[in-house]
């Protein structure tokens, strides 16, 4: 889990230890706010890399508390695996939508990426959107294609991620 300032927690086994510590003596260049070996390293003299500010460490301890209450780690990956459902099946149903992935075995249910036809530009569609309180759908820029991004955090209620849907296809509907 990765919170704002760059503070993120993981549970790793013995297994996994060992090949963050066969990674790191490999000498693969990894930058340091993801090196798993500088974060093992770390935590294991009650460190952090960086200083998290004080609110950083109480949101994040928010989060984990409020996954754990709902039902742990099951609950929080079926959330993100019924928006994941929503979104796809609108988009492979969809005349001007498609999954930027075309495989859904290798499909995100963290974060769906959407392309628009091109007879529509994403970015006007993302700036209607944005215009009626509905923010962050921008593409991913570097990728340079028309598509729309869209979070499927376990935050985000299932019903909410249904409901954008919906609101994309009346945004799409009225630039038709």
């Amino acid at each position: 889990m990765i919170s704002d300032g760059g503070l993120w927690l993981a549970t790793v086994s013995p297994a996994a230890i060992e090949r963050i510590e066969r990674i790191a003596a490999s000498g693969r260049w990894i930058p340091a706010s993801l090196d798993l070996k500088t974060a093992l390293d770390n935590s294991r003299k009650d460190q952090t890399y960086n200083t998290p500010a004080l609110a950083t460490v109480f949101l994040a301890v928010q989060q984990v508390e409020w996954i754990n209450h709902n039902g742990g780690l099951e609950f929080a990956a079926g959330r993100c695996d019924r928006s994941a459902e929503t979104v796809y099946a609108w988009a492979e149903a969809g005349e001007l939508t498609t999954p930027y992935v075309s495989d859904p075995a290798e499909r995100s249910h963290v974060v769906a990426t959407v392309d628009l036809d091109d007879s529509v530009d994403a970015n006007v569609v993302a700036g209607v959107l944005r215009a009626n309180g509905i923010h962050d759908t921008e593409s991913y820029r570097k990728l340079g294609r028309n598509q729309l991004r869209i979070a499927l955090f376990p935050a985000i209620d299932p019903e909410d991620v249904a409901q954008l849907t919906k609101s994309i296809d009346h945004v799409l509907a009225a630039l038709a």
